[in-house]
């Protein structure tokens, strides 16, 4: 017989700081068991692929299933290559947030396949809505390093001029959507860009990131009900890293299903993914870019993954996580994973490997050169006050005439 009361329940992560790490809930299945639909599927008939975890690298990194998008050696190394260099930038930035050079990093480790691969499966000119752990869209894309730290140095050379919060990148010319700390803003807007190439007739769409807890966000919603409404061509994709800064996946609702799930009421075909397997994320984002790029509308993806390290350079994730929890994630090293793929292919080799490391640290560390010559929060040029003014009118109206005048710039 059922009580006549309620109960609040609490969400609460399965250890605490201190205590030994268990994972032993998260149920990995086998690669290449989730089968591959067609493109122009109706999203009714694949509504259990919203609870299944799509994978194309078995254990032994050996690509199976229908999913395997048979890369070219060229695509994997590139993969490789821009993995490892946001790794190895994220590094540095870190280094050098801690010297006192930037106010704030963020670092995106054990989660470079996620934008990465995506990057790679992605038109050039199609536009990118990030969250701010998607740094790998502009390296992948061939962005400049030096441009990058100069945004993150708020340096003479920014071209954001300081206006914007260190990692909160934008380049229209990368399709590289402006970044901002309002979370879940980005979701409507690509939304809007991707109805908006629709209605041009522009063969080009749109792809956002958003984290799990972000979803909790009525931006998200909002977003869904647009795009199912108006059909537009764009690839949302939700990074499940099971952490919001110190919040765990549960208190935004991964507790009771999976956040792919909630693209189902909308109509919207749902998928759920490796984030760690380079070839599982190129393969369902190519799968959902065709979709919208055909005129079949818009695709949630989930990419599960972990959030290797803090949420950012102000976090301690010791406070909240045990410290050895990284180390039990059951879907390893996107880095690694991807490499021991193209060892076992016969294509790559430790000795290239370690070389290729090398020549990406130096390239970081000239990067870095260059760009502390024009300026850090600590010292160098900056840019002028005046410029507070500047790129808000075409022509600066009266008042703000007189108040530059007042400030004395």
């Amino acid at each position: 017989m059922l009580k006549n009361s309620s109960r609040l329940h609490i969400p609460e992560p399965g250890c605490r700081p201190g205590e030994t790490p268990d994972m032993s809930h998260i149920k990995v299945p086998p690669a290449g068991e989730v089968r591959r639909p067609a493109e122009d599927v109706d999203p009714a008939e694949i509504r259990d692929l919203a609870w299944a975890l799509i994978r194309v690298l078995d254990d032994d990194g050996n690509p199976v299933g229908d999913w395997n998008p048979e890369l070219s050696a060229d695509v994997l190394e590139k993969g490789l290559r821009a993995m490892m260099l946001t790794r190895a930038y994220d590094a540095r930035m870190v280094r050098v947030q801690r010297q006192g050079k930037t106010s704030f990093y963020m670092k995106s480790t054990g989660e470079e396949a996620v934008a990465v691969a995506a990057a790679l499966a992605l038109e050039y000119g199609d536009m990118c809505f990030p969250t701010y752990r998607q740094q790998g869209l502009l390296v992948a894309r061939d962005w400049p390093l030096v441009d990058m730290m100069n945004q993150v140095y708020s340096n003479s050379r920014d071209r954001l001029k300081g206006r914007q919060m260190p990692v909160f990148y934008s380049s229209r010319e990368a399709g590289f959507f402006s970044i901002s700390g309002n979370l879940g803003t980005q979701y409507s807007q690509a939304v809007g860009w991707a109805m908006a190439s629709a209605a041009d007739n522009d063969s080009r769409i749109a792809a956002a990131w958003i984290g799990e807890g972000a979803t909790a966000e009525g931006d998200f919603h909002h977003a869904l009900t647009f795009a199912s409404v108006y059909q537009a061509p764009v690839v949302l994709n939700i990074v499940n890293n099971q952490w919001a800064i110190s919040s765990f996946s549960g208190i935004a609702g991964g507790e009771r299903t999976t956040f792919a799930s909630r693209g189902l009421g909308y109509g919207i075909p749902s998928l759920r993914v490796d984030g760690n397997d380079f070839l599982a994320v190129y393969a369902v984002t190519r799968w959902a870019a065709n979709r919208a790029r055909n005129g079949l509308g818009p695709t949630v993806i989930e990419l599960f993954t972990y959030r290797a390290e803090g949420h950012s350079t102000s976090d301690d994730p010791s406070k909240y996580r045990p410290g050895a929890e990284a180390a039990v994630w059951p879907l390893g090293d996107p880095i690694e994973r991807l490499k021991t793929h193209m060892i076992g292919a016969g294509l790559w080799s430790e000795d290239r490997h370690a070389v290729l490391e090398k020549e990406l640290e130096e390239v970081v560390r000239a990067a870095g050169k260059e760009s502390e010559s024009y300026g850090t929060l600590k010292e160098g040029a900056r840019i002028p006050a005046s410029s507070m003014f500047d790129d808000v009118y075409k022509e600066m109206p009266p008042h703000l005439v007189e108040q530059r005048k007042q400030a004395g710039v």
